[in-house]
């Protein structure tokens, strides 16, 4: 009596969610470039601020870009459109592949609040790199509404005639140049925490350049 063999079971395919990049190369290249630009934008607007400084301090030279208030300025103004244009690609394109949606919601307090705590407490797992918790979440939502504020603030200090209405709702020229300030000092902020998170979970950064995680 022949005995038949047993063929051990077939590995299914890993699923279509599994097998598509964490971060498509579109969302690669426009972080990088978004990146670059507001580099570019905050050293070179160091620059700019010591040049006529309204709190009593200014910016170490060696820290700043443009090397005078001129070449400061054409720095500015360039990382400026690379900011507006390739911002608004970013934008379009999380919006038109529903990345946006999918992605940053939903948000809600008691969500922030839970993950903030585990993450005080060392709780919080990076174990799926797929999703956001709730605090990055509002973090990078509360960075995409920020940009678009210095952008808004960024007008009123170079076309302040041309934007009448828009210096108004600022608060004034003089007040927009204070938003312009703390919305970039809130930048900054936001970059030093991404820098030490990224320390602490190194396979994001990978993800970032590679769009897959890396393996075990």
């Amino acid at each position: 009596m022949n005995s038949t063999a047993i063929a051990p079971p077939a590995e299914s395919a890993p699923p279509a969610d599994a097998r598509r990049p964490i971060h498509p190369l579109w969302m690669r290249i426009t972080h990088w470039l978004n990146a670059l630009a507001v580099v570019i934008l905050v050293t070179s607007g160091w620059r700019i601020y010591d040049a006529a400084p309204f709190f009593p301090f200014t910016i170490p030279t060696v820290i700043t870009l443009g090397g005078w208030l001129g070449g400061a300025l054409q720095w500015h103004f360039a990382a400026m459109w690379l900011l507006v244009f390739n911002g608004l690609v970013y934008l379009t394109l999380n919006i038109a592949s529903g990345r946006l949606f999918s992605k940053f919601f939903p948000v809600t307090p008691r969500g922030v609040l839970q993950d903030a705590l585990a993450a005080l407490k060392g709780k919080l797992s990076h174990a799926d790199p797929r999703r956001y918790n709730s605090v990055q979440k509002l973090a990078y939502l509360f960075v995409m509404l920020d940009l678009i504020l210095i952008v808004l603030s960024g007008l009123v200090l170079w076309k302040s005639v041309q934007f009448p209405v828009l210096r108004e709702l600022l608060g004034g020229y003089e007040f927009a140049r204070r938003i312009h300030f703390f919305c970039m000092a809130t930048i900054v902020a936001f970059v030093v925490v991404h820098l030490v998170m990224v320390a602490l979970v190194p396979r994001t950064l990978l993800t970032m350049l590679r769009g897959r995680a890396p393996k075990d």
